[in-house]
């Protein structure tokens, strides 16, 4: 059973930048597709981004591409969102996801992923 933790949050200014980790157990760990979301005050849960099991393809929406940047190394279990840029709208907690169900690169749901970890809370002051 692969679990997930993350860290890495805090307080930023805007503008700033944070790497956020996502460390996983367990060995099938590097076949799961893994994902981000965020979650703001009174809001749903939304879907940032995507990696492929191999590291090798990413998905991102339009909101926070070309500013965040999703990564892994199968060889530590770890994923990271780059987080560059950073927005008073980015406020929120973060969540990692895993899944080892194949995934179409595509905007997708928290339906789409099986596991997650506890979140990690970013917030951006101005």
């Amino acid at each position: 059973q692969v679990q997930l933790v993350e860290s890495g949050g805090g307080l930023v200014q805007a503008g700033g930048s944070l790497r956020l980790s996502c460390a996983a157990s367990g060995r099938t760990f590097r076949t799961y597709d893994m994902g981000w979301f965020r979650q703001a005050p009174g809001k749903e849960r939304e879907f940032l981004g995507v990696i492929e099991w191999t590291g090798g393809r990413t998905y991102y929406v339009d909101s926070v591409k070309g500013r965040f940047t999703i990564s892994r190394d199968n060889a530590k279990n770890m994923v990271y969102l780059q987080m560059n840029n950073l927005k008073v709208e980015d406020t929120a907690v973060y969540y990692c996801a895993g899944t080892p169900d194949v995934l179409t690169l595509a905007p997708l749901t928290p339906l789409d992923f099986k596991i997650w970890g506890q979140g990690t809370q970013v917030i951006v002051s101005s």
